[in-house]
């Protein structure tokens, strides 16, 4: 019976071949969806766990201690007993101690201030260190903030007591300063070796803990746990080993702490959600696939009809018949799923970039072969169904080459039941999102290449008719064969269905590119942003903009979150050149539309010299606060001894003969109490080395120059002809500040206004005074950064407002994506992060939605090779039947050219009315089954997401369709040709 199997299979190769061909491409599906969903999953899971806050992947032990004389052989008996009770199998863990203690104030009695003493494993290679490391006992580095407020340097010596004590002081000795160097890093997680009070920890020697006076000592073993055991590579439970660890770690007295809990378990829903998107398109598919080998079936079971005739005369049984058809299919299949096992492999890897995790490669390829052989089981039964369906006709039935003319009620009802899924599926599409609604578009495109297949044959029939009366051959030859061929119908239906889940998938694909890059550049405002160290805005604001003169690759930023509304401030000249700019955000112009005030001059002398007059009877003291313009350090001036009538006071600023020098931000007028009434007026501010006059007379009297401070009644300012004269108030102090900023401050406004705002008394509380009048120069929908709520104002307007005073926020440098390094390393800034519009695009493309996208990319475009080859395959079977036919018709007196001509027709116009078909499908998938670009998992949507289904997507489509389909149809007819005399 086999050997009849193998004979019949070598005889019909071409079917058989096709057949094969089909089966490798769903072969390759299955196994490319194995290996391609392990590695996604791992990658996926990878930046989950990546992304997440460095506190949420440490596992921490502290155990409480006393002083040894083996302060070593404590720590490592420690660790030894961590290791037994949480077996992790890899990773590194830190060990360090800590002790309470506090610094010991010389010459001030018990004053003191929180200064842990601590010591950490590898503490020198995670710190710039200024000095030496310590080596023995009593001898430390303390950090740079310490060492600034207790005014310590290398060398020094100072004292600090146990917390719990009032025993002798414990001396140490400086041997060194240190600065974080990387402050946010796992090393340094814990937050006993942070400050915890005033004072950052000093680190010492292991050997200082040998101490007796250092009690309530805690011993400190952290982990930095491994990123395969947070991903859960093969399987690995991390949260099942701490839970079964913890009443171990309770009974020893050992406290526990592991907030990666949350973390594994978002992990784990990473990797579901990644096998749920590759399950929705392999399922896909291979439902597609299936349906292709039913037909397959259909139509190469026409030459096994008239076998199974033959074998009933002969009396065989139907078992011995379908196990004749088996033999049949199994080659073919066989065939095909060990070429598509392999090539499933092959193209798994650089679509997904990498392949799985080294633990999980056997998983893989146990579970590429197992999908493989349940798929073309699968494939196999279906296959053995329609044969046994097509053996239940009689034997006259079965032995008769012309197919039956009768219309099947069954495929009626059949399309009528994919017609009523559909409808449910896009209920489910519109309410729930999930259920049928995950295939909701493919079936719709199934629906509707129903419909217009039945559309296309009635029109065949009467288009076909019509032309051979009308004496049109060609035309009339081809809506025949397109009319009267058994399946053609069924062929076109699943032409339409990939060809509309091409085009959908490439939508979908493409809007989540466009989705990715949208969401990186609104979070982060420009191609690219470093976040920087300065001491303050002003600092930050001069370093670009010497580095970069003419604004054309950089510039500052300033992001604060902290209050209400949020605030971003930028330096809006250069807005337009350096930040990717949206619609949404309002015009570009908005903040520098508005008139700035003309700054007053600066001062770059070392010494200034006011000319007063004052109408007081005590002596007076009259302040002014310089700041400057490349630190933005405050510089506080006072001008003493000014006695009643016109006299001068001069006062020193060295700091201001630095470059670029100081502007002057405002003056204050004291009133101690005891003091009269008066006042006093400011006729002239001179400066020495080098000598110039900064304000005369007439800049001191002019009104548009000065404000008040927003709190300072204004009858008590007065601008007039001979100066600047300023109103004593009884005990209090009178502030007037330099008008060097436009005010209402302009702001760009996204979101409702808050709350605080009645009527037209708009302010905003984060510019230095208490409340800085604003006004809304434009209204936006959504602002970079920031999101649908903030406010946007101009960097230096606002740093002139708020005078000297530290407002706070996140200090950035925005950098064009063609920025030279050049000018980045000219700006000076530490730099704390380096983030770029496309690093962040890529990593929100590891997201579990996102991810999957490449596969359902690829499972459209083997839907589309197994529309082709199913056109293939029905080209092959009806090739001697059309040829036969063609032959007798050329006996008749048709024309060679005529007959080329309906053969080319024929298989060109089924491909061409199913491109077009399934554009249409596409088309009304769309809205019917609500298909939009997916959205983040974490929910974000500030910007309109783009279209799933654009033009390009479209013509793409057209494209990709025509070529496949197009060579499919030509190659068809190639054999033919040659064989048609």
């Amino acid at each position: 019976m086999y050997y009849i199997a193998l004979g019949a299979v070598r005889r019909r190769s071409g079917p058989a071949s096709l057949l094969a061909l089909l089966a490798a491409l769903l072969a390759t599906g299955a196994s490319c969806a194995a290996w391609y969903g392990l590695s996604v999953a791992s990658q996926s899971a990878g930046a989950e766990a990546t992304r997440s806050p460095v506190a949420e992947r440490i596992i921490e032990v502290r155990q409480a201690g006393e002083s040894s004389d083996d302060p070593r052989g404590a720590l490592d008996t420690f660790a030894t007993t961590v290791r037994g009770l949480l077996p992790v199998p890899s990773g590194t863990p830190v060990l360090g101690v800590v002790a309470e203690a506090t610094y010991v104030y010389p010459g001030r009695g018990g004053a003191s201030t929180g200064l842990p003493v601590a010591y950490r494993d590898g503490f020198c290679e995670h710190v710039r260190l200024t000095g030496a490391c310590p080596a023995t006992a009593n001898e430390a580095v303390i950090s740079a903030d310490t060492a600034r407020r207790l005014k310590l340097r290398t060398g020094d010596t100072f004292r600090v007591r146990a917390a719990t004590s009032r025993s002798i002081p414990i001396a140490y000795r400086v041997t060194g300063v240190y600065e974080h160097a990387e402050p946010g890093s796992a090393y340094w997680s814990s937050k006993l070796f942070r400050a915890q009070g005033s004072l950052d920890p000093l680190f010492t020697s292991l050997d200082s803990f040998r101490d007796p006076l250092l009690v309530r000592q805690t011993y400190v073993w952290d982990l930095d746990v491994p990123l395969p055991l947070l991903r859960g590579d093969g399987a690995y439970d991390l949260n099942g080993l701490v839970n079964e660890a913890a009443p171990s770690f309770a009974a020893a007295r050992l406290q526990l702490s592991a907030p990666t809990g949350k973390l594994v378990d978002r992990v784990r829903e990473e990797r579901l959600e990644v096998a749920g998107g590759v399950a929705v398109g392999m399922g896909q598919l291979a439902l597609l696939g299936w349906f292709a080998i039913a037909l397959a079936g259909r139509y190469t079971g026409r030459e096994r009809r008239e076998d199974a005739g033959l074998l009933k005369l002969r009396g065989s049984t139907s078992r011995g018949i379908l196990r004749l058809a088996l033999g049949q299919h199994l080659l073919p299949l066989a065939a095909g799923g060990l070429a598509g096992w392999v090539a499933g492999f092959l193209l798994a890897w650089p679509l997904a970039g990498a392949l799985p995790v080294t633990v999980e490669l056997w998983a893989a390829l146990l579970l590429s072969f197992g999908l493989v052989v349940v798929t073309l089981g699968i494939a196999l039964l279906v296959l053995l169904a329609v044969d046994a369906l097509q053996q239940r006709a009689p034997v006259a039935a079965l032995l008769r080459r012309v197919p039956s003319a009768r219309r099947d009620w069954r495929s009626g009802v059949v399309d009528l039941a994919l017609v009523a899924l559909a409808a449910g599926a896009v209920y489910q599409a519109r309410t729930s999102g999930s259920g049928l609604g995950l295939v909701a578009p493919a079936l719709v495109a199934l629906a509707v290449g129903l419909l217009l297949a039945r559309l296309l044959r009635s029109l065949a029939d009467r288009v076909g008719a019509a032309a051979l009366r009308a004496g049109r051959i060609r035309l009339g030859l081809t809506a025949v064969r397109v009319s009267r061929q058994p399946g053609t119908d069924r062929v076109f239906a699943l032409i339409v269905v990939s060809v509309a889940m091409m085009a959908l998938t490439l939508g979908t694909f493409a809007g989540l590119r466009t989705e990715q890059a949208d969401r990186a550049r609104v979070e982060l405002g420009a191609p690219r942003v470093l976040t920087v160290s300065a001491a303050t805005r002003t600092e930050l604001l001069y370093a670009v903009r010497r580095a970069d003169p003419e604004g054309r690759y950089a510039m500052a930023a300033v992001v604060d979150t902290t209050g209400t509304p949020p605030v971003l401030a930028v330096d809006s000249a250069r807005l337009g050149a350096v930040a990717t700019w949206r619609p949404e955000y309002g015009p570009v112009t908005a903040l520098t539309t508005t008139p700035v005030p003309t700054a007053l001059p600066l001062i770059t002398g070392d010494r200034l010299t006011v000319a007063v007059t004052s109408r007081r009877t005590t002596t007076t003291l009259l302040g002014a606060t310089l700041q400057h313009e490349g630190t933005g350090e405050p510089v506080r001036v006072e001008f003493r001894g000014i006695r009643a009538g016109a006299g001068t006071a001069s006062a020193a600023v060295p700091r201001c003969a630095t470059a670029p020098g100081c502007r002057l931000v405002g003056w204050e007028l004291y009133t101690p109490e005891g003091s009269d009434d008066g006042s006093v007026t400011i006729r002239l501010l001179d400066q020495q080395n080098p000598r110039a006059t900064v304000l005369t007379a007439a800049q001191l009297a002019d009104v548009r120059n000065w404000r008040g401070d927003f709190s300072t009644p204004a009858v008590h300012i007065t601008a007039a002809g001979g100066g600047l004269t300023l109103q004593t108030v009884p005990a209090g102090s009178i502030k007037v500040a330099a008008a060097d900023a436009p005010l209402p401050l302009p702001l760009v406004m996204a979101g409702p206004p808050p709350s605080s705002w009645v009527f037209e008394d708009s302010a905003v509380g984060r510019f230095g005074d208490p409340a800085t009048p604003v006004r809304v120069a434009a209204a936006a929908t959504v602002l970079p950064v920031l999101g649908p709520q903030g406010v946007l104002t101009d960097l230096d307007a606002a740093r002139r407002v708020a005078g000297d005073s530290d407002q706070g926020g996140t200090l950035q440098v925005w950098l064009t994506a063609d920025a030279p390094e050049s000018v980045v390393d000219a700006i000076g800034l530490p730099v704390l992060a380096d983030r770029t519009a496309g690093a962040r695009a890529r990593d929100l493309a590891a997201d579990a939605s996102v991810v999957t996208a490449p596969f359902g990319l690829f499972t459209a475009v083997v839907a589309a090779l197994v529309a082709a080859g199913l056109l293939a395959l029905a080209a092959a079977v009806d090739r001697e039947a059309q040829l036969e036919n063609l032959r007798a018709l050329r006996a008749q007196g048709l024309t060679r050219r005529v007959a080329l001509g309906t053969t080319y027709a024929g298989a060109g116009s089924l491909a061409l009315a199913g491109l077009l078909g399934g554009l249409t499908a596409a088309l009304a998938a769309r809205p019917i089954a609500a298909v939009t670009v997916p959205g983040f998992p974490d929910g974000w949507r500030v910007v309109p997401p783009p279209d799933a289904l654009g033009p390009a997507a479209l013509a793409a489509a057209a494209v990709a369709g025509l070529i496949v389909l197009g060579a499919t149809a030509w190659l068809s007819v190639r054999r033919l040709r040659a064989e048609l005399s």
